[in-house]
């Protein structure tokens, strides 16, 4: 049984804080590529830096109109 975790949102390694043209913010692992329509906001750094970014910096979950 493998030990790797579930899925790439739940691993070790570096991390970005994404955020999209609506004000929406995504936790994202840098050794993916960036969806088309996001930008990279903050990072890269530890999961838990990037979490913590997002959480400080998306006060509002509703999408701008």
């Amino acid at each position: 049984m493998s030990d790797a975790p579930a899925s790439p949102f739940d691993g070790d390694g570096d991390f970005f804080a994404l955020v999209n043209d609506q004000g929406q913010h995504s936790l994202w692992p840098a050794f993916a590529a960036v969806p088309d329509g996001w930008t990279v906001a903050h990072g890269p750094c530890e999961r838990a830096a990037a979490l913590d970014w997002i959480t400080a910096h998306w006060t509002d979950l509703n999408p701008v109109r």
